[in-house]
């Protein structure tokens, strides 16, 4: 922990005196901690944040992401209920990708459950249901809870520094992959260059997490998403400035016309792509309760340089941060 913490400290001036990691088991009883560990985590009033998440997205891995994303989070709800002292905040990170098929405004409230058929994958359904968790133990006054639904998590907007390897960053490790072996080719990739990701920087997260430990009375729902979307063209535009290929975006391209490489990425976008024709909006009206930005998202000068740095890394090299 202290090291991937040094590793994005760029000036190490972070003092890790307050900071205890322990092992813990999410699905067993007490966490497997020990009983002094324990009083050392709940001595007064804790703010206790779930971000345990399994992010398989398979049909076969159904049973691990349902084990881990909603019977993980009984336990971490049970874990806190039984130790934690009145006045404790628990909080469950979810995603904003709870909404499934959702077409319209997504609102900050809690949606019932639904079959598998509303949902682009296990991982989204598991979370709804997870959410719904949350709902009943607030109204039966178990736990002072709050969910907090995060859309894509990207690197920071004033360093570039990039950590993740979902989502968009995936695409681009692949794309990386390939162009290190087949340099100088033109690339169709079946996207909608007009559809929207929702990505918001790391440093807006933290900023926003933090503005809520201070706050004492927040909303049971907040969505975490940026104000603003960005287009798979802009994406494409970053991406593609740091690898020696070019890369097209075209929503009508059918696999019969796809060349081999194109065939390759194809595959490799099997998950990626459900999410690459669609255009999501969030309620925002508990998050601006909390901190008022319209500004919280990412522009394309910063995600190119997340970009830089994510490729950078891939390259072999430790860091492209530039100060």
């Amino acid at each position: 922990m202290t090291d991937a913490l040094d590793e994005i400290n760029i000036d190490k001036s972070l003092n890790y005196n307050n900071l205890e990691v322990f092992d813990y088991g999410l699905n067993s009883e007490d966490y497997t901690l020990e009983k002094e560990q324990i009083e050392s985590i709940f001595n007064g009033n804790v703010q206790f944040f779930h971000f345990a998440a399994c992010l398989k997205y398979g049909t076969k891995d159904r049973e691990t992401i349902f084990k881990t994303n909603v019977d993980g989070l009984e336990n971490s709800i049970r874990f806190f209920e039984k130790y934690a002292q009145p006045g404790s905040r628990f909080f469950f990170i979810s995603t904003a990708y709870s909404c499934g098929k959702f077409s319209g405004l997504f609102e900050e409230k809690f949606y019932p459950n639904q079959d598998i058929s509303h949902f682009r994958n296990y991982y989204e359904q598991s979370k709804r249901v997870a959410e719904n968790v949350m709902k009943e133990q607030i109204e039966r006054g178990k736990i002072n809870g709050h969910v907090i639904r995060l859309s894509q998590v990207v690197g920071d907007s004033k360093t570039g520094v990039t950590k993740t390897g979902y989502g968009v960053f995936d695409l681009a490790k692949r794309l990386h992959g390939i162009s290190v072996k087949y340099p100088d080719q033109t690339l169709r990739l079946k996207v909608d260059p007009e559809g929207t990701q929702n990505l918001i920087p790391i440093d807006r997260v933290v900023e926003t997490l933090i503005k809520m430990l201070k706050a004492s009375d927040l909303p049971q729902i907040v969505n975490l998403t940026a104000k603003h979307d960005v287009k798979n063209e802009i994406i494409a535009q970053c991406i593609g400035k740091q690898l020696p290929v070019t890369i097209v975006l075209d929503k009508t391209l059918q696999q019969k016309n796809m060349n081999a490489l194109e065939r390759m990425i194809a595959v490799g976008m099997s998950f990626t792509g459900k999410y690459a024709r669609i255009n999501l909006q969030f309620d925002h009206k508990n998050l601006d309760q909390i901190i008022r930005s319209d500004n919280n998202g990412v522009t394309k000068r910063s995600l190119c340089r997340m970009m830089e740095s994510f490729i950078y890394e891939l390259s072999g090299n430790k860091t492209s941060v530039k100060v």
